[in-house]
């Protein structure tokens, strides 16, 4: 696999699991709503992973695709352009629902 490839991939990864190393082991909605630190560290990540999927369907003579490539990178354009327009409760869901999917993706996709 390509040099440029893997990188992105493994950027991927790494963003993911700094993700869930910063919530607690018992996640709570409520407490990161309150906790700006985290909420602002899991967006960094996300944009990281955006960028990086986005960088993946754009690069040359890749046969590598990503389920839902497009509102990856869309939602990472939001959090970058339109940081007014996020909300908590989508970043959660992303953070439950997308992040894992993604992680599974990503292990098959390096093998």
């Amino acid at each position: 696999m390509d040099n440029k490839i893997n990188a992105w991939l493994e950027d991927i990864l790494r963003s993911i699991d700094e993700i869930f190393d910063f919530l607690p082991e018992n996640r709570d909605f409520f407490e990161f709503q309150k906790d700006i630190k985290t909420k602002k560290a899991v967006e960094r990540n996300i944009e990281i992973i955006g960028e990086a999927v986005n960088r993946l369907t754009n690069y040359k003579n890749t046969s590598i695709e990503i389920q839902n490539a497009r509102q990856i990178i869309g939602t990472r354009n939001r959090i970058a352009h339109e940081y007014d327009n996020i909300s908590d409760e989508v970043i959660w869901t992303i953070i439950v629902r997308e992040l894992p999917k993604l992680k599974d993706e990503i292990i098959k996709l390096r093998k």
